[in-house]
């Protein structure tokens, strides 16, 4: 699980080093099996908007990794 969180995190740094838009800030850490998301937003539109995107990276890289690791088996 510790490698799971190594990999979102540096799957999702360039997504939180370049925001789109200005309306909405992610930050992104890992503190051993944790994982942390920080969302500031200037309204709840964006807000709704960045977690959803996030959730939405987040749960994909979950199923690359999941299937990598069933291959490896």
């Amino acid at each position: 699980m510790d490698r799971w969180a190594a990999i979102v995190v540096r799957a999702l740094k360039p997504e939180t080093e370049s925001s789109v838009t200005y309306r909405s800030d992610v930050q992104v850490t890992k503190k051993g099996r944790r994982l942390t998301l920080v969302f500031e937003s200037t309204d709840t539109t964006a807000l709704r908007a960045s977690v959803k995107s996030y959730l939405s990276w987040i749960q994909l890289v979950t199923n690359v990794f999941e299937t990598l690791e069933s291959q490896r088996s």
